[in-house]
Order: structure tokens, then C-alpha cells, then sequence
């Protein structure tokens, strides 16, 4: 069909690029896409979205977090009107971003802002993240009044950790890549709201911000020695009620993988875990290979389960991971089940985006809960 008859079935009037056309634009909007058409993320299971992205005045490409390749923007004309149409899965939330001239921007027509220079879309069948408000690439986000400054003797450097008591304070939720969940999405806010909700007991926030990621989240135990020795004192001097013996791990990604092997290793320490999108593939020889995810199923974390067998009847953990991240699946299957077997308390569940903390939001907040028990 026709490009105006297109537009106007994302419910956009006028000639694109008028005045009018530009008043109606608004974030990226979604109808349903051919049966029998490429879905967008590399197969074809029929059905799923057509998205509409629209960008003013300058040539630019979409970059998404995860999910897809960057997809360039066609210019409508000789008019102002940059767009694609990109084709999406049924059930993808993603963050994406516009570059133009070398510099990234936030979508300027969406108010769904995940840091300065980033937005977020969903599909219409995209499951809602409750208490994540709707936050503007420029709108500040709320940062905890209490902060420690942390110089870790084992780890190096000076980081300042931020501390939030949600409801006046409990059980610790260390969340690891803590700059992330203070300044591209409000976890602060979020946590507030489902403790005032009762979905969850008061908590102590700790945002642990991150200095080199693969050198502290790789399975190494100088990270956790210092959360053990240094900062988890810390945060019991700060003044801010908190219950270290109740400790939650949230992390995603590398992160993820980091709080899977401190319940392995640190069983003293860490019997609570959340995590998302978890970095299961990894071990030693992945990181630098040429296929980071294609060496055995579950990496490190798996052999190690085989092999030693550990007793993980006191462990409580959440796997989540995106539907869409095909390749992650057998290696965190992998895990989910060794786990399982070897007597932890497992909750497993699939989130509706690729690997991009636009899907984390939801499993972060709701498995931080289900640890608590």
C-alpha cells in the first residue's frame, strides 16, 4: 500500500512532514503486521509489528540496546520527515535511541525517557511494568539523601554508594550496576511504590555502582569479599535501618552472573537472589573468544554445579531472562535446572524484550519481592 495510506494507519493525518502532521506525531506507534512476514528479529513466526519511528530535520539511524541491528531512517521527499518501519515480535519492550552527526539523542516525540539520550518503546502486547513511572529524558530522577563514600582496599578506587531506605528500611537489596537504577531508571521510585502497594516488605536500597565490569563480575571473589568486609559495615554505619542478614543481590547481565557464582561461593553472605538476562555463557576462554556464547551450555557457573554439587537447599533465586535473547536460553536453562537440582528454591520466568534493561525493570522489582518470600 501506499505510504500516505500508511501513515495513516499509525493514525498520523496530513501530508508528512505539514504542520499538521507533525502536531499529531507522537512516540512510536504499532499496528499489526502480515501474517506471513519476516517478524524483524531474525525469524519468521508470522504475526507480530510493524513500528513506526519518526525523526525531524536531519539524517539518523535507530541504534537499539539489544534486539535488533541499527536501522537507517528514509527521508519522506524533500520534506523534514525521517521514519522507518521497523518489524517487531509480539511481546518486545526496547530502549533505542537516535544518532544523528555522530550524537545519540532521545526521541524527541516519545516522553518514555531512560536517561538523557535514551527512550523506550513497547509493542500494544507488551506486558505493563507497574510502579515505573513515566520518566522524561530530561527530568531528573530522584537520588537518595544518604551516600557513603567507599574506598575498597580489595577492589581499588573511591566509589560513592547511594542508600535508600523504601518504607523506612529492612532487609538489604544490594543492586549491583546501581548507577543504572539510580540515573536511567527510577528503581528508588519503583520500590517506594510496591512497598506502599504490599507487594513487598520495607527494604534498604543499595546502589553499588560499577567501576570496571568484567574485571569485578567475572567469577572472581574479590568483589564479594568486599561487600562482605567493607561495605556491607559500612551501610550498617551509615544510620539507615538495614537488615544485612536478610541480603537480596539484584544484577542483570554480567552482573547477574556475578550474584549466581556469590551464592556458589559465599553461601554465608548471599542466599537471596534476582537476576536478570544472566551472563551464563561465561568462562575464562568465552570472553575473548570469537563466539562469546558459543562454548558449553552455562559456562563456568554450570561446570562448577556439576561438578562440586553443592548443597543450595538454602538458596532462594530468580532467573529471568528475554524471550527474545535466543541464544542466552540454553545456557540459562542450564543453570536454572542444575540449580534446581541441587536444592535451591528456583522461580523462573521470561521477560518480553531482548537484552536491554527496559525489560529488567518489571523481574527486578517483582523477584526482589518473591526472595524476600
Amino acid at each position: 500500500m501506499g505510504l500516505e495510506t500508511a501513515f495513516a494507519a499509525f493514525g498520523l493525518p496530513g501530508e508528512p512532514g505539514s504542520e499538521e502532521f507533525w502536531a499529531a506525531a507522537g512516540a512510536p506507534a504499532s499496528v499489526p503486521a502480515d501474517e506471513d512476514g519476516d517478524d524483524g528479529s531474525g525469524g519468521s513466526d508470522g504475526g507480530g509489528w510493524v513500528t513506526l519511528f519518526l525523526w525531524r530535520g536531519s539524517p539518523a539511524a535507530i541504534v537499539f540496546e539489544s534486539w535488533s541491528d541499527n536501522v537507517p531512517l528514509r527521508r519522506w521527499g524533500v520534506t523534514d520527515c525521517w521514519y522507518a518501519e521497523v518489524r517487531m515480535p509480539a511481546r518486545l519492550r526496547v530502549t533505542y535511541q537516535f544518532v544523528a552527526g555522530g550524537t545519540a539523542y532521545a526521541d524527541p516525540l516519545n516522553p518514555a525517557g531512560a536517561g538523557g539520550d535514551r527512550s523506550m518503546a513497547a509493542t500494544p502486547d507488551a506486558p505493563a511494568q507497574p510502579h515505573w513511572p513515566v520518566i522524561g529524558a530530561d527530568d531528573v530522577l530522584p537520588v537518595p539523601r544518604t551516600r557513603i563514600r567507599w574506598a575498597s582496599e580489595r577492589l581499588g578506587g573511591r566509589r560513592t554508594v547511594r542508600i535508600h531506605p523504601a518504607g523506612g528500611g529492612g532487609p538489604v537489596v544490594l543492586l549491583l550496576d546501581g548507577d543504572d537504577w539510580l540515573y536511567l531508571h527510577p528503581a528508588m521510585t519503583a520500590f517506594d511504590s510496591a512497598v506502599a502497594e504490599g507487594e513487598m516488605p520495607p527494604v534498604t536500597l543499595v546502589f553499588l555502582p560499577t567501576r570496571d565490569r568484567e574485571a569485578e563480575f567475572g567469577c572472581r571473589p574479590q568483589l564479594w569479599e568486599a561487600v562482605r568486609e567493607e561495605l556491607l559495615p559500612l551501610v550498617a554505619e551509615s544510620g539507615v535501618p538495614a537488615d544485612p542478614d536478610r541480603l537480596v543481590i539484584a544484577g542483570q547481565s554480567l552482573g547477574a552472573l556475578s550474584a549466581v557464582y556469590a551464592a556458589l561461593e559465599f553461601p554465608d553472605l548471599v542466599s537471596r537472589v534476582a537476576c536478570q538476562s544472566a551472563s551464563l555463557w561465561w568462562a575464562p576462554d568465552a570472553v575473548k573468544a570469537a563466539d562469546p556464547l558459543g562454548g558449553p551450555a552455562g559456562g563456568t557457573i554450570a561446570a562448577r554445579l556439576r561438578e562440586a554439587r553443592p548443597d543450595l537447599s538454602g538458596l532462594r533465586i530468580a532467573f529471568d531472562v528475554g524471550e527474545h535473547e535466543t541464544r542466552m536460553l540454553p545456557h540459562c536453562e542450564a543453570v536454572e535446572s542444575l540449580a534446581e537440582r541441587a536444592g535451591a528454591t528456583v522461580r523462573v520466568s521470561r521477560s518480553a524484550s531482548g537484552h536491554d534493561r527496559a525489560g529488567w525493570r518489571h523481574a527486578l522489582v517483582r523477584d526482589v519481592a518473591w526472595a524476600l518470600g
